[in-house]
């Protein structure tokens, strides 16, 4: 018989639920403009999603480790056993929220909240290592959708520079061919970062409940993370994908080649820095680049409102679920 704990088997389904919202939501943001342009059908883009996600997944552990060793403390923090169920709480609590109303937030920065607010409650600031949090998480927090944006405009300035003397029938049977390839390299990078963050909080509660004695990312947990990411690309997230697509601008194959391209290269970048950036806030900021280069007037500012809203409130909302979380459970479970 394996001798695991009831609340370690517990946690470890919530994390894969986690997972789960995290596909319906940064896995819809992906494939969205892939979608939206019709060069992939919502099936066709899942497949490839899910396969690149699973491939991206065992690339790398860089990110992994900034989740479950950089964020928190475990010198201070101890061996609490309601610190990974709390912190999840708060992510999937704000994930099933922001899915149900169809805002792309950000699954990492809920996930990230809600693990600053369990450590919070239960050992003081103290538990947070500011400097990594700081360096590895808020400066790509505002730098990752700046990049974004950036790249889609000015990339997608080059575009209509080259293409400029190009027949439109031809250039858009060039871009739907390479959309296949610029969705295939964000699906690539999502998994290299997005997949690996669930892994790093399922690896720090094995450190936690004593089932490893450093910190590692067995190749079960990578390849359970990257399934339960794929399923919630299946089941849900297709509101989503009608905001990411069609609310913020109009998407055309070139636009979406554009977006895919511009936010897989500064995710993958910030991936082998081991920074967890938000797929969502850099594919959306690169779309709201590539419309900017066309015309301001042909970009849906007042989305940006409520999208710029949900991502203020998205850390701050999580840690609190997250600290409140812990807190009940250490009431309960002691």
């Amino acid at each position: 018989m394996f001798d695991v704990p009831l609340l370690l088997i517990a946690v470890t389904a919530v994390a894969l639920l986690f997972d789960f919202t995290n596909g319906a939501h940064d896995c819809a943001n992906a494939v969205a403009p892939v979608v939206s342009t019709r060069v992939l059908s919502p099936r066709a883009a899942i497949v490839m999603a899910a396969s690149l996600n699973l491939l991206g997944a065992l690339l790398g552990e860089e990110v992994a480790h900034t989740l479950g060793n950089g964020v928190i403390r475990p010198d201070i923090i101890g061996s609490s056993r309601v610190l990974v169920p709390g912190a999840l709480t708060g992510a999937v609590v704000w994930n099933a929220l922001t899915w149900r109303f169809g805002i792309p937030s950000s699954s990492s920065h809920a996930l990230i909240g809600g693990l600053i607010g369990a450590a919070t409650a239960l050992s003081g600031f103290e538990a947070v290592n500011t400097a990594s949090v700081a360096g590895k998480v808020l400066l790509p927090l505002v730098l990752s959708p700046l990049s974004g944006f950036a790249a889609g405009f000015l990339l997608m300035s080059g575009i209509n520079l080259l293409f400029s003397r190009v027949v439109r029938s031809c250039a858009m049977r060039f871009f739907r061919r390479a959309q296949i390839v610029s969705c295939a390299c964000m699906a690539l990078s999502h998994g290299l970062n997005d997949a690996q963050k669930t892994m790093g909080i399922i690896a720090l509660a094995l450190v936690v409940f004593g089932q490893e004695e450093v910190f590692r990312v067995p190749l079960w947990v990578k390849l359970s993370c990257s399934l339960a990411m794929a399923a919630g690309t299946a089941v849900g997230g297709w509101s989503i994908v009608k905001t990411m697509g069609q609310k913020i601008f109009r998407l055309e194959p070139a636009h979406g080649f554009t977006a895919e391209l511009s936010a897989a290269a500064v995710i993958g970048g910030a991936s082998l820095l081991g920074a967890p950036v938000s797929t969502t806030h850099t594919i959306t900021a690169g779309i709201f680049g590539v419309g900017s280069s066309m015309r301001l007037s042909a970009v849906r500012w007042g989305i940006a409102g409520n999208l710029l809203t949900a991502w203020a409130l998205t850390l701050p909302a999580s840690a609190c679920v997250g600290a409140a979380a812990a807190l009940l459970l250490k009431f309960l479970i002691g």
